[in-house]
């Protein structure tokens, strides 16, 4: 599976992004999607995730209620919409691949080139 973030970019406090994630691949729908961020100078953090079939989500506690995971089988693209955006959450977000739902990073084996938020106060 290969993996392309896009939809990053500049800001301002309060404001909305959506990224975007699409896959290769003709099995999509066999991987559960995850989110994850770094920060500069900061360790990769999960966000968030869907299950293979959309009907599981974790999030973050940072993001709940800001954010929201959703995939597209049809497309083979993976979403994260970003509301209600905060300074703090600047950061190059990755999206992910693996076989389940998870929090931990090591569970995913194939991730995107990342794309950058900038949230500006």
């Amino acid at each position: 599976v290969q993996l392309q973030a896009s939809g990053g970019g500049l800001v301002q406090a309060g404001g909305s992004l959506r990224l975007s994630c699409a896959a290769s691949g003709r099995t999509f729908s066999s991987y559960a999607m995850g989110w994850f961020r770094q920060a500069p100078g900061k360790e990769r953090e999960f966000v968030t995730a869907i299950g293979s079939r959309g009907g599981s989500t974790l999030y973050t506690d940072s993001v709940k209620g800001r954010f929201t995971i959703s995939r597209d089988k049809a497309k083979n693209t993976v979403y994260l919409q970003m509301n209600s955006l905060k300074p703090e959450d600047t950061a190059v977000y990755y999206c992910a691949a693996g076989l389940t739902i998870s929090r931990t990073p090591i569970t995913y084996g194939y991730w995107g080139q990342g794309t950058l938020v900038t949230v500006s106060s």
